[in-house]
Order: C-alpha cells, then sequence, then structure tokens
C-alpha cells in the first residue's frame, strides 16, 4: 500500500533518472507521493499480547463478578454480611444471614473499645446516633466541634448553595467556555503570524526577571550589611550572610541565561520557524485540533470503566464465618491478583490512547511536510489514521506499555513506601524518595523518547525499537536544536496555557461579581477556570507534537537530501537553517519561477528541459 510521506529510500527516484529530470519531465506528478512505501505490520506480537491480555483481565473480572456483589461496596454490609438497603439471600452456613435491609440503608461502624474489632451494623438513619451523619450511604463521625457555628453560617447547606449558584449563572459560565475557545484560537492565530514576537518577548521576560532579581539581591544585601549593629548575633549575621549566598546563585543563574540565549540564538531562530510552520500545518489540517476531544473521551471511557471493574474487584470474595453472628469476605489470591492486574491494565490504556494520539497526529504532520504541493493533500489525517489501524496497532502498545510497567513499578513502590516505611528512619524515607525520583525521571525520557519513536515510525513505518533507535540519533546529532525547542518552545507553551487561563478567569470575575444573589462566586470561577486550562492543553499538546514531528521531518530531510541534486522537501524558512541554504535557496528560486510560469515550461520539450535543468546547474556552480 503506498504512503504519502516516506519510503524507502531507493524509491524516490527511478534508475538512471536524476532528480532534475524527474521533477521537470512530470508536470503532473503527485508530490505527495513521492516518497513510496509499502508498509507492513509492526511488532505484531504485541498486537496478540494486548489482546491476550485482554481477555485475561475479562476472565478475572467475570471470576470476581461470579464471587461478588457491588452493593456490598456501595451501600456496605453488617457482621453477618447482610447488605444495607438490600433483602439479602439466606445461608446454610451463617442463621443470621438472610435479613431484610431494605429500610436501613447506612452501614455504622463502631469499636468495641477493648480491641481492634469492628462491629458493622445497618440502620435507618445516621442522625439518630449521637455523633453521627450521614456520607455516602454510611455514618461517619462529625469531627467538627464547632456544630453549632457551622450552622448559624449556613456551611451545613454548602453544597445546596453551590449548586443554586451553578443554575443561577449557568448562562455566564457558558459564555466563559466560549470565551476560553476564542482564546485558545487567538493564541494559536498569533503563534501562527507573530510567533518571533511572541518567543522574543518572553525570553525578554525572563531577562528582565533574572536581572531585577539580581540585582535587588545585590542590593538587599548591601543593605544589610550597611546596617549592622555591632552587638548584631550569631543569628543576624547568618541572614545577611545567606542574601549573599543568594545573590551570587542568582548572578550566575543570570549569566547562564544570558549565555544560553547568546550561544542558542541561531537556534531560538529555528524554534520561532518551527512555530511558524507549525501553525501553517495545523491551519491546512484543522481537524487536528478535534484530535484530543476523541482522545479525552476515550481516557473518559477507561476511567469510567477502571472504576466499574475496581468496585467490582473490591466487592468480591468468599464467605468467611468467625461465628454465629459474625461473617466477612475474604479475598483469595485471584482476587487479590486481579486487583494489581487491573490497575496495569489502567495505566496500559491509557497510555495507549495517547499514543494513538501521538501517531495519527505525527503522520498528518509528516504527510503534509513531505507534500510540495499543499493544495493537493489528500485527506492526510484520515490516511494517518488508516496506518495506524492497518499497520502500527502493535508499535503504539509495545511503546505505551513499556510506559504503563514504569508508572505501575512506581505505583507498586508508593504503595510499599506507605507500608512498610516508619517515618521516625530518615534513611529508609530518603531511599524511597530517591527511588521514586529515578523512576520518575526514567518515565519522562521514556515519554519523549516514546513521543519520537512514534514520529519516525508515521514517517518511515518502521518497528518501535528501530525506530526509537533512529529518532535517539537524530535527536544526539542535533542536540543544540533539540535543547532549544524543548526549552525554549515548551516554556511559550505553557504560558500560552496560563494566558489562556488567566485571561478567562479575570473576565469571568468581572461578570460573575456583577451576579446578584450569588453565595459562593468564586466556584463558577474555578470551574470555567479548570475548563480553560483543558480547553489550552489540548490545543496546546496538538501544536507541541506537530512542532516536534516538523522538527524531526527537518531533521531527516537534513540527512537524506542536499537542496541541489536532490531537492529538500522543506519550506524556505527553513532553508536558512541548513548548511549549504545560500545554494539550496538559489536552487529553490528557480524551480519556484519555473513553477510561476503559467505552465508553459512544462510543456516544452524534452531538449528545452535539459536545457532549464544546465542552466540551473551552472547557476548553482
Amino acid at each position: 500500500m503506498p504512503w504519502c510521506c516516506l519510503g524507502n529510500r531507493s524509491d524516490r527516484v527511478s534508475p538512471g533518472e536524476s532528480v532534475e529530470q524527474s521533477t521537470l519531465s512530470s508536470p503532473n506528478r503527485d508530490d505527495s507521493q513521492a516518497f513510496v512505501n509499502n508498509r507492513q505490520c509492526t511488532d505484531i506480537l504485541f498486537i496478540a499480547i494486548k489482546a491476550t491480555f485482554i481477555l485475561i483481565l475479562l476472565v478475572l473480572i467475570i471470576y470476581c463478578m461470579a464471587f461478588g456483589d457491588i452493593y456490598r461496596i456501595i451501600n456496605g454490609y453488617d457482621d453477618c454480611a447482610n447488605v444495607c438497603g438490600r433483602d439479602n439471600k439466606p445461608d446454610k452456613d451463617l442463621s443470621c444471614k438472610g435479613s431484610d435491609r431494605t429500610d436501613q440503608k447506612y452501614l455504622l461502624v463502631e469499636s468495641s473499645g477493648v480491641s481492634s474489632d469492628l462491629h458493622r451494623q445497618c440502620v435507618s438513619r445516621c442522625e439518630d446516633i449521637e455523633g453521627y451523619k450521614p456520607l455516602l450511604n454510611r455514618c461517619v463521625r462529625r469531627e467538627n466541634p464547632a456544630e453549632d457555628v457551622i450552622t448559624r453560617t449556613g456551611l451545613r447547606n454548602y453544597f445546596q448553595e453551590v449548586s443554586e449558584d451553578l443554575e443561577a449563572c449557568y448562562m455566564e459560565m457558558l459564555w466563559l467556555c466560549v470565551i476560553a475557545f476564542v482564546f485558545s484560537l487567538l493564541t494559536l492565530v498569533l503563534l501562527r503570524f507573530i510567533p518571533g514576537l511572541i518567543v522574543w518577548l518572553v525570553l525578554l521576560a525572563v531577562v528582565v526577571v533574572c536581572t531585577v532579581g539580581t540585582v535587588w539581591l545585590w542590593i538587599k544585601w548591601n543593605h544589610e550589611t550597611e546596617n549592622i549593629p555591632e552587638s548584631m548575633g550569631a543569628g543576624a549575621r547568618m541572614r545577611v550572610n545567606n542574601y549573599l549566598y543568594y545573590a551570587i546563585a542568582a548572578t550566575v543563574a543570570t549569566l547562564l541565561v544570558y549565555l544560553v540565549i547568546l550561544v542558542m540564538r541561531k537556534r531560538i531562530k529555528l524554534v520561532v520557524q518551527l512555530f511558524r510552520e507549525a501553525g501553517k500545518a495545523i491551519s491546512n489540517m484543522p481537524f487536528l485540533l478535534l484530535e484530543p476531544i476523541l482522545t479525552f473521551i476515550s481516557i473518559a471511557v477507561v476511567i469510567t470503566l477502571y472504576i466499574y471493574f475496581t468496585m467490582w474487584i473490591e466487592s468480591s470474595g468468599m464467605l468467611k464465618v468467625e461465628n454465629n453472628h459474625s461473617a466477612k469476605y475474604v479475598k483469595d489470591s485471584t482476587m487479590l491478583f486481579t486487583r494489581w492486574y487491573n490497575l496495569l491494565a489502567f495505566f496500559w490504556f491509557c497510555q495507549f490512547i495517547i499514543g494513538c494520539q501521538h501517531m495519527v497526529i505525527a503522520g498528518a504532520v509528516a504527510c503534509w511536510f513531505f507534500t510540495r504541493n499543499k493544495s493537493r493533500l489528500k485527506n492526510p489525517i484520515a490516511k494517518s489514521f488508516g496506518n495506524l489501524l492497518r499497520y502500527h496497532m502493535g508499535t503504539v502498545a509495545f511503546g505505551s506499555f513499556i510506559i504503563a510497567l514504569v508508572q505501575f513499578l512506581r505505583a507498586s513502590l508508593k504503595l510499599l513506601m506507605y507500608s512498610i516505611r516508619d517515618r521516625r528512619n530518615k534513611v529508609t524515607s530518603c531511599i524511597f524518595e530517591c527511588c521514586q525520583c529515578c523512576l520518575k525521571c526514567f518515565e519522562r525520557f521514556l515519554q519523549y523518547i516514546t513521543r519520537n519513536a512514534y514520529i519516525i515510525t508515521a514517517m518511515h513505518g518502521d518497528p518501535f525499537c528501530k525506530a526509537g533507535k533512529n529518532a535517539f540519533r537524530l535527536l544526539t546529532n542535533n542536540a543544540l536544536r533539540v535543547f532549544a525547542i524543548n526549552s525554549v518552545g515548551d516554556f511559550v507553551l505553557i504560558l500560552a496555557k496560563v494566558f489562556v487561563v488567566v485571561a478567562t478567569c479575570l473576565i469571568g470575575m468581572e461578570i460573575v461579581q456583577k451576579k446578584t444573589g450569588l453565595h459562593h462566586p468564586y466556584v463558577p470561577i474555578i470551574l470555567v477556570g479548570i475548563f480553560a486550562y483543558l480547553v489550552a492543553h489540548c490545543f496546546m499538546t496538538v501544536y507541541e507534537m506537530t512542532v516536534d514531528t516538523i522538527f524531526l521531518c527537518f531533521c531527516e530531510d537534513c540527512e537524506t537530501n542536499d537542496g541541489i541534486g536532490r531537492p529538500y522537501y522543506m519550506s524556505r524558512g527553513l532553508m536558512e537553517f541548513v548548511q549549504n541554504s545560500k545554494k539550496a535557496l538559489a536552487v529553490h528560486d528557480h524551480r519556484t519561477a519555473s513553477t510561476l510560469r503559467g505552465g508553459k515550461a512544462w510543456t516544452v520539450e524534452s531538449g528545452s528541459r535539459r536545457k532549464l535543468a544546465k542552466t540551473i546547474s551552472e547557476t548553482v556552480d
């Protein structure tokens, strides 16, 4: 199946035909097919592994459902294993089981006082028991001693008041959500047309903050030094010395910032150009912005299924009769294993969905990059999605499993840390924290390499390991460029998210404050701020992935082509950052001039075409 982006390098030009001849002799050639590749399924083994994994998960869940009752978690059960709020079936091994608890919907758990045993009973009303209140079908103790104050101030009905506020200003909240959406689009437009101004303003702001902070620390230290009393104690002298240490550290950091900006100034220009190219790609493929919505819905479904399965797992157990009036449900080894298996499945499915989003965006953007005539793009998103479903599901399953496994190890270590750690033992605590930090750093590294491996797979159709190796090679060969993109580019995108959230919340304060009769006006503003962040994050995630894909395509284009004998696919703006930029731009201008001659250059005889190619070659020489 031909692919519109990249193919085998042997397929780029026909044997015995130069690039100029190939380009000039094919006036109607579809440039999107410049790289042809008969793709094959990658990492098929992991498709089978994932299918087996899902099958085992379903079997384990069915087993837990067979020995479980979800109402044991929702309503709870008493000492005789009778579920509260339900008509229970009798059990021959337990005479007290089988009572009708339909009218007793709340579970009360009390300690015996002389032992650690807990006694569970179902009650009709929690308010009838002194010191208790209802919460999620449970009777919990009132921990606030100032109950009368709570009643007088109206905080008892907090959730009711909040619901009334949301009902009163839901139209304003809807308008604010629209405003957040508009601000997100405005941010993309600004990054599209004036990325240079935005990037340099951000860098200027960083320089100003570092400089002002350093100067203030030196002034503060000088002021404290000049006003030192003779009888000043050791503690005060230490405080003055701390200002000196802070000032020295700030000076070193500021000088490093100056040095980095000075050394990386040309790379920062590349970041600006990549932002501009990403804006062009998204404007040509606006449906890319809908991809995070599908991802968000899919992850929401996974979270819902995880919670549902977890409730069944936690409700499962074998009835263990302790005496004639006491029993409880105890999990066997299979149910305990299912608990951890379900957690690993949750991590894997979430990372799998995110990986699918990365693969689709990378494939579409790579197709756009390696298409000379952008007006001839034919559903690059659909092609990328089709390639994902048909060829590269195993690659995404492989990459997502590695990240999920590290996340699972971190979660297991966290539980182990809280179960066996002695907080008074500083050595043990330090060891656990160091392990957590190392695993977190390793996870971030894997996420970065995996995301770039998806890009290479979307371009070349390589399996995961080969794609990761090629991505790592490209990144290390362009280390300074990568540093500039990851530092400056990510910082700009973070500030873009902050801009959307702050602007939306400020407008929300002005609108909501004018609304009379609200009890808690900050609640709608917080909810709108969360929504604004999610919207901005979705937009910026697509933008970030687009920038990363264009960068790797740019690196691949630089290594594969020379711009003269083998023309670049990159735009004129990106050609300025290659070594032979002057020659490449000269050839690019000649080819562009030939293309703009109303098609006459393509209808001349073969001798004229050879003459034009010779002229281009002589001009370059």
